[in-house]
């Protein structure tokens, strides 16, 4: 058969290229073919035209090849948008001698997240010459061999197939053999050497022949082995195989060194005519690799591992041979089954490690491939993922799966997921394979800040530092980064007139409130503020909470004294008490109020000083002047008392006030007693007893037009009743806080009436006497207003200052 020319295989080549790249796209799936042997980036297809794209645009669409083999055996050209060999591409060593040889690849469309089948065919050209196993083969023929007798020769193997496989054999010329081939069932070409002529061992002990072997390619390739003819004496009976094919089936996993089986030959000669041996044929590397064949016993035995992934099935050529060098053909087929040994393989080709928490169910976060080698049940993977996880694994095109997400995701719940893919296949045992997918949840604003109590209260004493810290405000955002950085605020109001921002402030980034001025209790005693927790995402969002501010009273008012009232002209009053009184007479009270709150409010009235003690007492919580005991004749005039008035605040305070008492049962005696009254030494007291002694002596001038007025005032007396009367309703609508007792209800101030009132200095003297009995009243202001000396007969009616009263807090409930 005539070999193709050099011009006709390239044209082959090109129509087998132009085919290819005519492949159906239908399924998803491209076909190309190539030759196999050419050089590292030679173009196997146009896959950017394949695919519709633009040359350069295969890297902006993320087109890459996605294979599972170990060997890369073609690339991207991203240039020209062509798919290249990656190196030199040998047919035989990747499909052995199949028919049809094809390279499976998966090129992946990351921007569609889409799978491409593409299958590209290995032509085989004849790369390949025949090769004999042994280059010297001797065959011992019986001298008296009959003519047409024939002897098995070496068989050739050339690894390519089709034309460029072997195509026949020829033998070098000479007198005695011919040449004559045969095929078998399987295709295979047997060499026989055919005795033509009668043979003299005496003539010609020896004969040496050229066997050659060539195929069919362009240009032919061939290959020679020497034959050796050696005649010897007669054996007329070759060696026979008990039965032509052995077929055996084995497990992959089949121990070294385990026994397969027995070929068995016999020869019906005696002798070392009929004395058979065995022997591989026409054997191979990886044949010689895996089987050892006993010369003797026949036994085959394993060499090597098998694996069922390499190969399924062996077809073992064996030879027996007699002494003389008769041969017989045997065939051993070896069908290898298939163990579940290889755990499946996962592949992840497109990968998303973060994934924002408000992403919709159905996101994409993984593509993946699951591959197992083996076949049947052991090479089916079914992949699976936890259950209490929020996504789902989906099966798409071939063994390629997407994890996708199925529920809405929480970062302040789970911030980072470490997604285990088990791929498991169906053998028994079950192998599986576990890939580690790590996806981190990035936050959304989606959380407001929230305070850790519904409302706040905080404490400050008044007269606090201004800038002195109040409280610390804490509110807590869940998210994170700018979505949990929160600035605090405070709502703008108005308080008093005064915005509120001059009285506190608060610390944008801690949230400590400050005191921006000092407080007064006596002013206001509690300020409400709303706090504004805002944090830093986009869109912001905030919370808000109530804080309640206490100002606390501290003791820093003075008791002021109310009653007696300090005069303004420079006069001392002078109260009265009959001589006749009795132990516990009431001669006047000492009236006194605190603007302070609490305990701090709470007075209690002592005696400090008197001129003559053990003879008056002040009640502790009343601060009501009452005589001790009966006066005596021996007793003074003039009595001198120092009362001090003290809260009970920390530390305390208090004020004094001096009263002066007259003793004296008529105003005869009291004026008669004036003038007894023993003058003070210094020069003050003379001037002092100097106008005390003019005063009584104008009051005598005058005493007789006071009787007659003293009945105008019993007249003047009733109508006062009516006048307390209008001035009492006057003060019921007044603030209820100006007249708060230490009780809790209004405390009237308790004014003692007199009708006569001594007031001694200097320049004027003023008799009062005393009334049998006393009223607790309280009189309008606008009645009140003195005008002249005889006023005074009805001025114990009015308060006893002219300064509004101010708030008492109530006194401890045990005194």
């Amino acid at each position: 058969m005539a070999a193709p020319s050099g011009s006709d295989r390239g044209g082959l080549i090109w129509i087998c290229i132009f085919l290819g790249s005519l492949c159906d796209l239908s399924a998803e799936q491209i076909r190309y073919s190539v030759p196999e042997e050419l050089e590292r980036g030679s173009v196997v297809g146009n896959l950017a035209a394949d695919l519709g794209l633009e040359p350069g645009k295969l890297a902006e669409r993320g087109v890459r090849i996605v294979s599972r083999g170990k060997t890369q055996l073609f690339a991207l050209n991203p240039r020209s948008g062509s798919l290249v060999t990656a190196g030199r591409i040998d047919r035989e060593a990747l499909c052995d001698r199949s028919l049809k040889c094809t390279a499976n690849l998966e090129i992946l469309l990351e921007d569609k997240v889409r799978i491409l089948a593409v299958e590209v065919e290995i032509v085989d050209v004849n790369d390949n010459a025949p090769s004999f196993g042994a280059q010297q083969r001797e065959i011992k023929v019986a001298e008296n061999e009959n003519l047409g007798t024939r002897f098995p020769l070496p068989e050739a193997f050339d690894p390519d197939i089709g034309v460029n496989a072997l195509q026949g054999y020829q033998l070098s010329s000479n007198g005695h053999f011919s040449l004559d081939v045969k095929s078998g069932p399987d295709g295979i070409k047997y060499p026989e050497l055919v005795l033509e002529r009668a043979l003299d061992r005496e003539e010609e002990a020896f004969h040496h022949l050229v066997l050659t072997a060539f195929d069919g390619g362009d240009p032919v390739r061939s290959g020679t082995a020497t034959i050796q003819i050696t005649l010897v004496d007669t054996n007329d009976n070759a060696p026979v195989f008990t039965q032509p094919e052995y077929h055996v089936s084995v497990k992959e996993n089949l121990p070294v060194g385990t026994r397969l089986l027995t070929v068995k030959a016999t020869d019906p000669d005696e002798g070392a005519n009929g004395e058979v041996t065995y022997s591989f044929r026409n054997v191979r590397d990886k044949i010689s690799h895996l089987f050892q064949l006993n010369s003797q016993s026949g036994d085959i035995t394993m060499l090597g591992e098998l694996d069922y992934e390499d190969s399924a099935f062996y077809d073992v050529d064996v030879e027996a041979h007699d002494g003389p060098g008769l041969r017989a053909r045997g065939k051993v087929l070896v069908t290898v089954l298939d163990v579940n040994d290889n755990a499946p393989e996962v592949t992840v080709t497109s990968l998303t490690s973060s994934i924002q928490e408000a992403s919709s169910p159905g996101t994409v976060i993984a593509l993946f491939h699951a591959h197992d080698s083996d076949s049947g049940e052991n090479g089916l993977v079914t992949c699976s993922i936890p259950d209490n996880l929020p996504f789902r694994l989906e099966k798409t095109y071939g063994n390629y799966h997407r994890l996708l997400v199925h529920r809405t995701l929480d970062r302040e719940e789970v911030s980072e997921y470490n997604i285990t893919v088990t791929a498991t296949d169906q053998g028994t045992p079950p192998l599986s394979t576990e890939t580690y997918i790590s996806l981190q949840v990035v936050d959304i604003n989606d959380n407001p800040p929230t305070f850790s109590h519904a409302s706040y209260s905080a404490y400050l004493p008044e007269n606090n530092p201004r800038g002195a810290s109040i409280l610390s405000i804490t509110a807590q955002d869940p998210d994170s980064g700018e979505n949990a950085q929160i600035t605090y605020s405070l709502t703008e109001d108005t308080i008093q007139g005064a915005p509120l921002s001059s009285y506190v402030s608060i610390n944008s980034n801690t949230g400590v409130l400050y005191a921006l001025r000092s407080f007064d209790y006596e002013q206001f005693q509690d300020l409400k503020v709303l706090v504004t927790a805002r944090d830093s995402g986009n869109p912001p969002l905030s919370s808000n909470v109530s804080l309640s501010l206490f100002v606390l009273d501290q003791n820093d008012n003075t008791p002021e004294i109310l009653y007696p009232t300090l005069p303004t002209d420079g006069s001392t009053g002078v109260e009265l008490a009959p001589r006749s009184a009795e132990p516990g007479y009431l001669v006047t009270k000492v009236v006194a109020v605190d603007k302070d709150s609490g305990q701090n409010a709470w007075l209690s009235y002592r005696l400090l000083k008197a001129s003559e003690p053990g003879l008056f007492s002040v009640g502790l919580h009343t601060g009501e002047v009452r005589t001790a005991r009966a006066l005596l004749d021996r007793d003074a005039l003039k009595q001198s008392l120092v009362v001090t008035v003290q809260d009970h605040g920390q530390p305390p305070l208090s004020a004094s006030v001096t009263l002066t008492v007259a003793v004296a049962d008529s105003i005869p005696d009291v004026l008669a007693d004036l003038g007894s009254l023993e003058p003070p030494q210094d020069s003050e007291t003379s001037n002092l007893t100097l106008y005390l002694v003019v005063a009584v002596a104008a009051v005598s001038c005058v005493f007789l037009a006071f009787v007659i007025v003293l009945s105008a005032l019993r007249l003047r007396r009733w109508h006062q009743s009516h006048v307390l009367q209008a001035s009492t309703d006057g003060l019921a609508g007044a603030p209820a806080s100006h007249y708060v007792g230490v009780d809790g209800m209004r405390a009237f101030l308790q004014t003692y009436s007199h009708e006569v009132s001594l007031t001694a200095d200097s320049r004027k003297s003023h008799l009062i006497f005393p009334q049998p009995n006393y009223a607790d009243t309280l009189i309008s202001q606008e009645s009140c207003e003195r005008k002249d000396p005889l006023s005074l007969l009805d001025d114990s009616k009015c308060p006893v200052e002219d300064a509004p009263l101010v708030p008492q807090a109530p006194p401890n409930t045990d005194w």
